[in-house]
């Protein structure tokens, strides 16, 4: 599989970079717009908008590919704290207590803000 996608392997990662920056611009959108279906009905209002403002922004810069190793360290971070805040006290797995989402895009904004913008970039490294 390496010899036939590795050669893609750059495309791909600028596309993961873009599929996962407007999934979480989207979870901000949410939040702090109001668009697919509104906030969540029990988050706390700086949770809507600390966050909420996070995903949004973070989310485009990301996908765009604008000071794409900040903004993803940031999203990281928040993706930790939420995990922490929200989801942990409900169990000790992230498939207990419901924090898949928050844990993976943790690590992925982790990997992004190591990796930086890579192709198809506003700013490429």
């Amino acid at each position: 599989m390496k010899a036939q996608l590795g050669r893609h392997s750059d495309t791909i990662y600028a596309l993961l970079r873009i599929v996962v920056g407007f999934f979480f611009a989207c979870h901000g959108a949410q939040k702090v717009l109001g668009l697919f279906g509104g906030p969540p009905a029990e988050a706390p209002a700086f949770v809507v908008w600390t966050a909420g403002g996070i995903e949004l922004v973070a989310g485009v810069l990301i996908m765009i590919g604008l000071f794409t190793s900040w903004a993803a360290f940031v999203s990281s971070g928040t993706m930790a704290f939420a995990y922490f805040l929200a989801h942990q006290s409900k169990g000790l797995l992230p498939i207990q207590n419901h924090g898949e989402l928050a844990a993976v895009y943790a690590f992925v904004f982790l990997y992004i803000a190591a990796r930086g913008s890579g192709p198809l970039a506003v700013q490429p490294d």
